[in-house]
C-alpha cells in the first residue's frame, strides 16, 4: 500500500494518520486511513454517502482517546477514491454489492497493519447500509453502532412506486447516470443555506465541514445519480426484509430524520435481538454533527458498547 494524502488542515484529527491507498478486487483504487496505538481493539469507521476520512477527526478523537485505534475509508466514487463515472460529481456505483469490495478492501489493509483486535464497527447513513450486508456477510466484528443508518430512504409512500419507477427506466434507456430528482452536481453543504438544513442543528459544525469542502473541493459529491438510487432502493428492500444479526447493536436517530427512513430502522431494531434504538430528539440526520450534547452522548453509549462488547 502506497501512501495517500490527508489534509490535517481541516480534519481536527489526533496526531498519527496513516493515509494509504488500497485497491479492490476490481481494481479501484479507495483511500483508507488509519489511526494505530489503541489497546481496546479497533473502530471500523464507514462514512456515509458524499463523507471522506477528514470528516471523522473529532469521532475519532473521541475513540481514540477512549483507547481504540480506528480505520476508515472513502468509498469508491466519493472523497479522493476512485470516481466512477466521467462527471466527478455524480454520486454513483455500478451495483451496490460493489461496495462489499470495498469492505474486503478495508480488512485486507487492516490485518496488513496489523490493528489491535477485537474489531467494532461505527457507520453513518450510506455507511449503515453498507455496513449491515457486510454483517450479513460476516464482517468479524464484536459489535455495531449506527447513526441514522440507511435501511431505507425517505421518500413518501405515494411517491415510491414513481422513484422506484423512474429510476429503473432511466437505466433501461441508459439515462441512469443523470441525477436524482431535486439534486446537482452542487454538493449540499456548499450549496444549502443553513436555516432548515437536514444536516444539523449545530451551526459550528456546519460552517465546519463547509470548510472543509471550501478548502478541498476534491473531496465533494453532489447528488445521487438515478441509477445509485435504484441500487440503493433494491438493497434497503432486500436488508428490510432479511433477519437482524445476532450481535450487540446500537443505534441513534434524530426526531427530525428527513433522509432515511426511520420507519425501516423501527422495523429493523423491533426484531434485533440484544439492539438498542436512542431517539434524539429535535436532532437532524448527522448525530455526529449536531449539537455538543447530541454528539457526546452517541459517542459516549457507542464506546460503552464497545467496552461491554470487547471484555
Amino acid at each position: 500500500m502506497e501512501p495517500a494524502p490527508f489534509f490535517d488542515d481541516i480534519a481536527r484529527a489526533p496526531d498519527g494518520a496513516r493515509a494509504l491507498w488500497a485497491t479492490a478486487q476490481d481494481g479501484v483504487r479507495l483511500r483508507i486511513c488509519a489511526w494505530a496505538g489503541g489497546t481496546k481493539g479497533t473502530v471500523l469507521i464507514f462514512p456515509g454517502r458524499t463523507e471522506y476520512v477528514e470528516k471523522y477527526g473529532l469521532p475519532v478523537t473521541r475513540l481514540t482517546e477512549a483507547g481504540y485505534a480506528c480505520l476508515a475509508i472513502d468509498w469508491r466514487g466519493q472523497g479522493l477514491s476512485d470516481r466512477i463515472i466521467p462527471d466527478p460529481m455524480s454520486g454513483h456505483v455500478h451495483e451496490f454489492v460493489d461496495y462489499q469490495s470495498d469492505v474486503a478492501a478495508l480488512m485486507t489493509a487492516a490485518r496488513a497493519l496489523e490493528l489491535p483486535e477485537p474489531m467494532f464497527l461505527m457507520g453513518h447513513s450510506m455507511g449503515g447500509c453498507i455496513g449491515l450486508r457486510a454483517l450479513h456477510s460476516g464482517l468479524p466484528v464484536r459489535a455495531a453502532a449506527f447513526s441514522a443508518p440507511m435501511w431505507g430512504i425517505r421518500i413518501h409512500p405515494v411517491l415510491r412506486p414513481t422513484a422506484r419507477f423512474l429510476s429503473s427506466a432511466a437505466r433501461t434507456i441508459r439515462q441512469g447516470h443523470r441525477y436524482a430528482p431535486g439534486t446537482s452536481a452542487a454538493a449540499y453543504i456548499a450549496d444549502a443555506p443553513f436555516e432548515d438544513n437536514f444536516l444539523t442543528r449545530d451551526p459550528t459544525m456546519w460552517d465546519f465541514a463547509r470548510g472543509q469542502i471550501a478548502a478541498h473541493p476534491e473531496l465533494g459529491l453532489g447528488g445521487p445519480s438515478l441509477h445509485w438510487l435504484n441500487e440503493a432502493l433494491a438493497e434497503t428492500r432486500m436488508l428490510l426484509a432479511r433477519p437482524a444479526p445476532d450481535l450487540p447493536c446500537y443505534v441513534g436517530v434524530g426526531t427530525r430524520e428527513r433522509i432515511v427512513d426511520p420507519i425501516a430502522i423501527d422495523t429493523l431494531m423491533a426484531r434485533w435481538p440484544g439492539g438498542q434504538l436512542d431517539l434524539f430528539s429535535g436532532a437532524e440526520h448527522e448525530l455526529l454533527m449536531e449539537l455538543p450534547e447530541v454528539r457526546e452522548r452517541f459517542l459516549s453509549r457507542t464506546i460503552a458498547l464497545f467496552n461491554e462488547a470487547g471484555a
